[in-house]
């Protein structure tokens, strides 16, 4: 046999001796049940392996289970929870690439003012403080009139009626004799007569120029504006006092609008008004809110605003429609944050606080005003923290499923006047030495539902002089391996 023929054969030999040695050496760094092993210098030990705390359902996490299996409660396998979770008790690991998949996106809380803009509807009305009446002083008749109707524009000092005035003649008749005599003090009362009897001082004046009595006396309007009302006609018989007209002002008039119930908390007189007329378009009327009307009207939920507007070339006319913008700004920064992070539960409101290593934790908060995409807060946060903006409502399911609850507005982190014990009644289905099996109504403290399962005895007498069937009144308590019992009472049974 030739060198070459024998040298093959050799070395397929010397490959399978090889093979052999490293299987056996693979073999021999695993376990009887096939778990890897890693060696300590010659000294070969077990791997570092994560040992479950307790199992537990994640419809129901308050109950934990010493073993896996399937849950007493729904059609599904029991979750273990492993010392390295127990910190994310009151929050949920989100990993980066799930939160990418989710699309998540945070929002920081931040300080400033809030910028606040209501806008609503709004009508011109007179305004009711620039309102004059002109009535007659004395007992007369109306002698003319002029050409005037209700609704027709009137400047100060322009003529309403002539009226004449009997006793005024006879009054004017006794202070020119007076005047005459020469007599200073006696002149002097007699004038100050006639200003009693309502005379006006120009008329007093005319008078005394004229040497003569008159008794007719012309009624003009005391200011600019529109006549209201209008009630004089000529031959009329006045009584003293009788209103003859109401003339209303224009040179401001009033803009009123209806303020939802839940925005006029931000009102604030004198705040800036922006006013848009279709009658002026392209025009922006400025103005100053006046007053906020203390009646709320029942049946819209708003609140009337008065806002007033200069109108000194009286284009703006009462009973005009208009947009109305009301501006204001928080006098103090606030803690501002994105209304699209707020969950609202219709009781209260969440957000998901985000924490260090991708967890995220519910949080009630207290909300103020809102405007313009961001709403102010007044409890549950500080500034600088970061929120979910975006995905926080799959977030939240998750924390409901591991019975991850928020802490609420002024309470520590479990509630203090949750009941120690939780109490139902059941029948008893098998009596254990340690442990009773129990088909159980629900309890209510606990939130679960009536069902059959076993529970752990806080103290073995506790089953004494109890069998199969009796029914009891039972109160556990959660412990670190799920509910114990802590007190049995055995019912009488039903006749």
């Amino acid at each position: 046999m030739s060198r070459a023929s024998w040298k093959l054969p050799a070395l397929m030999s010397l490959a399978l001796l090889v093979g052999a040695a490293g299987g056996y050496w693979f073999a021999a760094q695993r376990g009887p049940d096939g778990v890897p092993t890693v060696t300590d210098g010659n000294r070969g030990a077990p791997a570092a392996e994560r040992q479950p705390l307790y199992w537990y359902d994640p419809m129901f996490p308050q109950q934990k289970f010493d073993s896996p299996g399937k849950s007493p409660f729904m059609d599904m396998q029991l979750v273990p929870r492993y010392a390295d979770e127990m910190g994310e008790s009151t929050a949920v690991r989100i990993e980066p690439g799930i939160q990418q998949n989710l699309g998540v996106r945070l929002a920081s809380v931040t300080k400033g003012k809030l910028e606040q803009s209501l806008q609503v509807s709004g009508v011109l009305a007179f305004n009711a403080r620039e309102v004059a009446l002109v009535q007659a002083r004395a007992g007369g008749f109306v002698e003319r009139t002029y050409v005037r109707a209700p609704g027709d524009l009137i400047a100060a000092g322009e003529p309403l009626a002539d009226l004449l005035i009997p006793e005024w003649a006879a009054a004017q008749e006794e202070f020119l004799a007076l005047r005459r005599s020469g007599d200073p003090a006696m002149s002097a009362a007699a004038r100050q007569r006639l200003r009693l009897i309502g005379m006006p001082p120009e008329l007093i004046t005319r008078v005394e120029r004229g040497g003569k009595a008159r008794p007719v006396m012309t009624l003009t309007s005391p200011i600019s504006g529109v006549i209201r009302e209008l009630d004089v006609r000529i031959g009329m018989t006045l009584s003293a006092g009788q209103t003859l007209a109401r003339i209303n002002g224009l040179e401001h008039v009033w803009l009123e609008a209806a303020i939802p119930e839940s925005q006029a908390g931000a009102l604030q007189i004198g705040q800036t008004v922006e006013a848009r007329l279709p009658a002026l378009p392209g025009e922006v009327i400025h103005g100053a809110l006046s007053s906020v009307l203390p009646e709320s009207d029942p049946q819209s939920r708003t609140l009337r605003v008065r806002v007033e507007l200069a109108n000194p070339d009286g284009r703006l006319r009462p009973g005009m429609t208009a947009q109305v913008r009301l501006n204001q700004s928080s006098q103090t920064d606030l803690l501002l944050l994105p209304s699209e992070a707020v969950i609202r539960t219709g009781k209260r409101a969440l957000v998901m606080l985000v924490e260090e290593n991708g967890r995220f934790r519910p949080v009630e908060v207290q909300l103020g005003q809102e405007s313009e995409g961001q709403v102010a807060v007044l409890e549950g946060l500080a500034a600088g923290q970061q929120v979910v903006a975006s995905g926080q409502f799959l977030i939240d399911s998750e924390a409901s499923l591991r019975g991850i609850e928020a802490r609420a507005l002024g309470k520590p982190t479990m509630p203090i006047d949750r009941p120690t014990l939780h109490e139902a009644e059941g029948s008893i289905v098998e009596v254990g030495a340690q442990e009773l099996t129990i088909s159980h109504g629900p309890f209510k403290t606990l939130g679960m539902p009536g069902m059959t399962m076993t529970f752990p005895l806080a103290r073995p007498e506790l089953a004494r002089g109890l069998k199969a069937g009796d029914r009891i009144s039972l109160k556990v308590r959660e412990g670190n391996s799920g509910l114990l019992i802590e007190q049995l009472e055995k019912l009488e049974s039903a006749p």
